[in-house]
């Protein structure tokens, strides 16, 4: 029985990703080498320190600790400048609507997310407020695929793992929230998320005791 819904950010509630490969890019641009939006989407759900990693890699870049630390605060700064812009109109389809669902069927909501920026941004679209509990960056050590991050979304819910739903819309999030033993809606095509237990293009005119009930069924 799922008794809560355990939300991505980046992607689910927002699309803060152009943001993210924005800066990103910029970044990478700056060391003297270019990433696509194929190789941005291998960024999605993962930490700010492990998306470092791999774009030094793709660039074949070495950097010692100090400048990769330097290099990731440069990022993030890019980063909050965009999302200081943000308003309610950033909100994504449906998902307004969902959330009164989830609230008139009396469940409760978490955000899992690796954004370290997610308390920001939920105040910037107004919907901080919504949320019984926030797990985000500042609060987990470990990136997704692996399930922290939902493990303690469920336990500041006080619901058992099994009793908690999540969405997602990257890969990584959708293998963390089965292995925190929960079941996860995708955010986007079979294709993209085939490892997802129901995919969604949106929650635009979704009824959600009806993708509850598929799910559980």
């Amino acid at each position: 029985m799922i008794k809560g819904i355990l939300f991505d950010l980046d992607g689910v509630i927002v699309d803060t990703a152009v943001y993210h490969y924005s800066a990103w890019r910029r970044m990478a641009n700056e060391l003297g080498f270019d990433i696509d939006e194929e190789f941005n989407e291998t960024l999605k759900g993962i930490s700010r320190m492990d998306s470092i990693d791999r774009i030094l890699e793709k660039g074949g870049v070495t950097l010692g600790k100090e400048e990769i630390l330097k290099l990731a605060t440069k990022k993030n700064d890019w980063y909050v400048e965009m999302v200081e812009q943000m308003t309610t109109d950033e909100i994504l389809p449906g998902i307004e609507s969902i959330i009164q669902q989830i609230k008139d069927l009396g469940l409760k909501m978490s955000l899992g997310s690796a954004s370290k920026n997610a308390p920001k941004i939920l105040v910037k679209i107004g919907l901080m407020d919504k949320f019984d509990a926030i797990v985000d960056g500042n609060s987990v050590t470990k990136s997704k695929p692996h399930p922290e991050v939902f493990i303690k979304g469920a336990e500041a819910l006080g619901l058992k793992n099994e009793e908690c739903l999540v969405i997602e819309d990257a890969f990584a999030g959708i293998e963390a929230a089965h292995a925190a033993g929960m079941k996860a809606i995708g955010i986007g095509s079979k294709e993209n998320l085939p490892n997802a237990d129901m995919n969604l293009s949106s929650f635009d005119g979704e009824n959600l005791s009806d993708l509850l009930k598929k799910l559980q069924s």
